[in-house]
């Protein structure tokens, strides 16, 4: 079963849950942004992710305005292994908490990403706009905002995901639905991703990559 915070918030829309757009100095956080451009460069986060935050390679996560807070956590996560993935634990492992700050406040200072529409997909819109409540599926909407841009509520900040990478939206919603990533609060992305089907996964990274 879902989690109560989750439940209570099936089939509402975004509004009506306190999920808020972020103002930019809140989205940066506390790290430097210039700092963070030289140390992304010298961490050679650049090579993968894009000096825009644009990742070349679609199976590599955009970065290009995404929260601060957001990509510290998964740092956080890389270092300490609760993430996997073999280059980025090797890549965070060595990073200081002002590192992080400061890195993810240079992506976080960029034009928020965006991508092709590549076509129309009625059943992941409503998905993400209302969810499924027969299968205990909360709208993405709910969380993410009503334009997938993330936002922020009492619990905490949630990632932008619309103009995300196809291929990595898909490679992340699979791994939630088979355990292969687990760091989500409450295993909440594992129980809803556990929940769709994978023409529905397909779907989803195709429409929300092109938003």
């Amino acid at each position: 079963m879902l989690s109560a915070s989750i439940a209570g918030i099936l089939l509402l829309p975004a509004a009506s849950l306190g999920v808020e757009a972020v103002d930019p100095a809140a989205r940066i956080g506390p790290g430097n942004p210039e700092l963070g451009r030289i140390k992304a460069d010298d961490s050679r986060c650049l090579e993968c992710h894009g000096i825009e935050g644009m990742s070349g390679d679609a199976r590599i996560p955009n970065h290009a305005g995404q929260f601060a807070a957001y990509l510290i956590k998964q740092l956080r996560d890389f270092q300490s292994g609760a993430r996997h993935h073999e280059v980025m634990n090797l890549m965070a492992e060595d990073l200081s908490a002002g590192d992080m700050a400061d890195i993810a406040a240079y992506f976080a200072s960029l034009p928020v990403m965006s991508g092709p529409r590549i076509g129309d997909f009625p059943e992941a819109e409503k998905l993400f706009e209302r969810g499924d409540a027969g299968r205990n599926i909360p709208a993405c909407a709910g969380c993410h905002g009503n334009d997938g841009k993330g936002g922020r509520d009492e619990h905490g900040v949630y990632p932008l995901i619309a103009g995300q990478n196809r291929v990595y939206l898909h490679s992340q919603l699979t791994g939630w639905k088979h355990e292969g990533r687990s760091n989500s609060p409450d295993a909440v992305m594992n129980k809803i991703a556990g929940a769709l089907r994978d023409d529905e996964i397909d779907a989803l990274a195709n429409y929300l990559s092109g938003r």
